[in-house]
């Protein structure tokens, strides 16, 4: 069992790791542990595994074993999903929102949550709960930075992860807010760079990701 508090207290620390979270759509698990390795020299550690392909949790398995990866599941979205992403070696969770089922299954089974809010609506709901990070998502289809930097006018309190249609270049205009902890983007692992093995260019690429901040 893992109370809200603890869950974003780990949710801020992992969040704090690299000013980028690689979102990885992995269709292929026999690349899963290189691509890791990659992303994890290029320096950031923090990795999530989105819950979209069959071979998601094969993926988050292999990845689990590379050193100084944390590896999570996102898009959560049942208690199932919760239960084979703790049982692959996901050491935290990403839901594209939120729901009393999702959050009591992360809290049973003791899966720090970076639960999704859109409105002010949503992230009051969740801060009432106790969670005081969250994933701001999809972060520029409804307003962008400029988004983020009203909500955190009324609710300083909440800290965000931002997902969602972010880049390199608009990646910039996020962190430099100060509700926003890191962001979320896939940018750094390209499928046709995953596809070919560019190992040396996915790091390249982690590694000028990892100079955001």
């Amino acid at each position: 069992m893992m109370t809200p508090a603890d869950q974003s207290r780990r949710a801020r620390e992992i969040c704090a790791l690299a000013p980028v979270v690689p979102v990885l759509v992995i269709h292929d698990a026999s690349c899963a542990r290189n691509l890791a390795r990659a992303l994890v020299a290029g320096g950031l550690p923090a990795l999530e595994v989105t819950l979209r392909t069959p071979a998601s949790f094969d993926a988050i398995r292999a990845m689990s074993e590379v050193e100084g990866g944390v590896v999570g599941a996102g898009t959560l979205l049942t208690p199932a999903d919760v239960k084979a992403a703790k049982a692959a070696g996901a050491q935290f969770g990403v839901s594209p929102g939120a729901t009393e089922t999702l959050i009591a299954a992360c809290e049973d089974e003791g899966l720090p949550l970076l639960p999704g809010a859109a409105t002010a609506s949503e992230v009051m709901a969740l801060l009432e709960r106790g969670y005081t990070v969250q994933k701001f998502f999809p972060a520029e289809a409804i307003g962008g930075a400029p988004a983020v930097k009203s909500i955190g006018g009324p609710l300083p309190q909440v800290s965000f992860c931002p997902t969602g249609g972010i880049n390199l270049k608009i990646a910039p205009s996020y962190l430099a807010l100060a509700n926003v902890l890191c962001v979320g983007g896939s940018w750094v692992a390209p499928d046709a760079m995953v596809s070919q093995g560019d190992w040396s260019g996915i790091e390249a690429l982690a590694r000028e990701a990892a100079t955001l901040r």
